[in-house]
């Protein structure tokens, strides 16, 4: 592990994930996503279900995101996939008032970067209710569809919105997802669920912070009455 920093004093700037970070895994939000990937992949390529979800998973594994494996191999356009594959029910998310508060605590600006679309954040924002807390959102169409965790969008993210990585930390559910921001000098914090556990020896040296509860965290990093 590195050295930890100290304090987050020096933190201006704020970049969530999205999916199963700014809310939790258990709400089963993102398996509806995974199922319509699924969906997409078996009708457009006429295969059964089973077999579009095994090269979803391996375009998944290979390339970063299914939709990225779609591109490269089958020329797919990408707004018809992220419409389709992010048409679900957001009613699942409610209102959070902790996560509301832990934001409202925080100094300086918060910013979303997902592989998903803008409008899929735009959606959750507003169902959990902390849009007005967030500067901007780092989509996979921003990003030019080069997803996580390749590095050339991380210092496009950071340019664009004039974001010093020393002075900014990266929340995550996927661990390898950090690797990029540590290179950038940012402070890496990873939410780990049982969903994306890191394999038995892995090298986790790319993560600051190891938390298991991203409220329950941003709580004690903020002082009480702030």
């Amino acid at each position: 592990m590195p050295v930890k920093p100290t304090a987050l004093g020096h933190i201006e700037d704020w970049v969530f994930d999205l999916d199963n970070t700014l809310y939790p895994a258990s709400v089963h939000l993102f398996p509806q996503i995974d199922r319509r990937m699924k969906a997409f992949i078996s009708n457009l390529l006429k295969i059964p279900l089973d077999d579009a979800f095994k090269l979803q998973k391996h375009y998944y594994w290979k390339y970063g995101t299914t939709l990225r494996g779609l591109m490269l191999n089958h020329h797919i356009e990408p707004d018809n996939f992220l419409e389709y594959v992010h048409d679900i029910d957001h009613s699942v998310l409610v209102p959070d008032a902790r996560l509301d508060a832990a934001l409202a605590k925080l100094p300086g600006r918060k910013f979303i970067y997902t592989n998903g679309s803008e409008r899929h954040a735009v959606n959750v924002l507003a169902r959990l209710g902390v849009t007005h807390h967030f500067t901007g959102i780092f989509d996979i169409t921003a990003s030019r569809y080069i997803p996580k965790p390749e590095p050339t969008p991380y210092a496009d993210l950071l340019a664009r919105h004039d974001i010093t990585a020393a002075r900014a930390a990266m929340f995550e559910d996927i661990h390898r997802n950090l690797k990029p921001a540590h290179g950038l000098g940012m402070t890496t914090v990873w939410l780990r669920h049982p969903e994306n556990p890191a394999k038995d020896g892995e090298d986790l040296s790319h993560c600051h912070f190891i938390i298991d509860d991203l409220i329950a965290w941003l709580e004690a990093q903020t002082p009480k009455g702030q």
